[in-house]
C-alpha cells in the first residue's frame, strides 16, 4: 500500500490513497494531533480505525439506505454491515488517486463511474478532490506547532442535478484528562440507530462552551448552531488541538463511544438523513443541490501545539 509523507520541521502526516484517502497519521514533534493507525489496521486496510477519513457525497447515515430526491425513490448498498442504513457515501469505501505529491501538499482523486453496481453506491456521477497542506506556524507560547488543512471539493460530472452533502471525520486521542471545548445551539437526540429524532437545546450535561472532560461522557450526536471551532487540551501531554471548519460546515457530529480511548469531531454540510427529511417536508436541514457541471468544496483546519520540551539541567559546579 502507498503511503505519503508531508513533513516541516515540526510536524509529520501520512495518507493512505489507496486506503479511503484517508490520514493514517498527524504528529507534531512525534506527540499524535489525530488518533494514529496502528500496523494491523493497515493490514486489514480497516479504514475506520484511520485517523481520519472524507464524508463524500453525503454525511451519516441514509434512512434504511434509500433515497428520496425529486419524486424518486433510489435504492442505495448498505455499506456498513448489517447497520439497517447506509452511511457516509463512497469516498471512505473507495481508492483514491495521487495527482499532485510534494513535501508540504499532496492532491487526491476520485472518480465515480455510477455504472452497474456502483450506481447502487450512489445514483449519480461525481468527481472528487482531496487537498492537503501542512505547514508549520507561530504559537505564542508554544514554539512547536503545525497546521493541516485540507480541502474537500465535489463536482457533479452528470447531466442531471443530484443532492450532496459533505464532512471529515478526525478521530482524536482521548485520555482522562482531555478536555473538550466548543459552543452549540441545539443537538439532536437520536434513536437507537443514530437517526435523528428531536431537536432539542444543548441539556447540561452536553455544554462544552467552558471546556469539559469527556471522559465519563458518551456521544454519536449531531450539533447545529455550533461556532464552527472546537479545541481539545490534554494538560497531561501538555497539547492543544483546534478544529476549525469554513461556513459551509455549518453542523457538526461528536462521537464520543463509552470507555473509548479517542473522540471523533466531524465538521459536516448537513444534518443525519437531511435528503429524506427535506423530501418529507423539513427544513433547516442543510440539505443541498449540486446542479450538472457544478462544484462545491469546504475545508478543515487542524492546529496542534505541543509545548517546547523542558531543557536539561545541569548540576552546579
Amino acid at each position: 500500500m502507498r503511503i505519503l509523507e508531508l513533513t516541516t520541521a515540526a510536524a509529520s502526516v501520512a495518507i493512505a490513497p489507496e486506503l479511503g484517502g484517508a490520514i493514517i497519521r498527524f504528529a507534531v514533534d512525534g506527540e499524535p494531533v489525530l488518533r494514529p493507525t496502528s500496523d494491523a489496521a493497515l493490514a486489514a486496510r480497516d479504514v475506520r480505525r484511520t485517523a481520519c477519513y472524507p464524508l463524500v457525497p453525503y454525511s451519516n447515515r441514509i434512512r434504511n439506505a434509500e433515497l428520496d430526491f425529486a419524486g424518486r425513490r433510489y435504492p442505495l448498498q448498505r455499506n456498513f454491515g448489517a447497520h439497517p442504513h447506509a452511511i457516509h457515501g463512497v469516498g471512505w469505501q473507495r481508492a483514491w488517486t495521487v495527482a499532485d505529491a510534494f513535501p508540504c501538499h499532496a492532491r487526491l482523486t476520485l472518480h465515480h463511474d455510477a455504472q452497474g453496481e456502483n450506481a447502487r453506491a450512489w445514483p449519480w456521477p461525481f468527481a472528487a478532490t482531496q487537498a492537503f497542506h501542512l505547514a508549520d506556524v507561530a504559537a505564542g507560547e508554544h514554539p512547536h506547532a503545525a497546521s493541516l488543512v485540507v480541502t474537500l471539493t465535489l463536482k457533479n460530472t452528470s447531466g442531471a442535478a443530484f443532492p450532496f452533502g459533505l464532512g471529515f471525520h478526525p478521530f482524536f486521542p482521548k485520555e482522562a484528562a482531555t478536555r473538550l471545548c466548543f459552543e452549540a445551539e441545539r443537538v439532536w437526540e437520536s434513536d437507537a440507530t443514530q437517526l435523528p429524532r428531536t431537536l432539542v437545546d444543548v441539556p447540561a450535561q452536553w455544554q462544552f462552551g467552558h471546556g469539559r472532560a469527556l471522559d465519563a461522557i458518551a456521544l454519536d450526536n449531531v450539533f447545529t448552531g455550533w461556532g464552527r471551532s472546537a479545541t481539545l487540551v490534554d494538560d497531561a501531554r501538555s497539547t492543544t488541538v483546534r478544529i476549525d471548519a469554513d461556513r459551509a460546515l455549518a453542523y457538526a457530529v461528536v462521537y464520543a463511544p463509552a470507555n473509548a480511548d479517542f473522540v471523533a469531531i466531524e465538521p459536516v454540510t448537513h444534518e443525519t438523513d437531511a435528503f429524506n427529511r427535506s423530501a418529507a417536508g423539513a427544513t433547516g436541514t442543510g440539505m443541498r443541490v449540486l446542479p450538472p457541471g457544478a462544484a462545491f468544496s469546504c475545508t478543515m483546519r487542524v492546529k496542534a501545539a505541543a509545548a517546547a520540551p523542558a531543557a536539561p539541567s545541569h548540576p552546579v559546579r
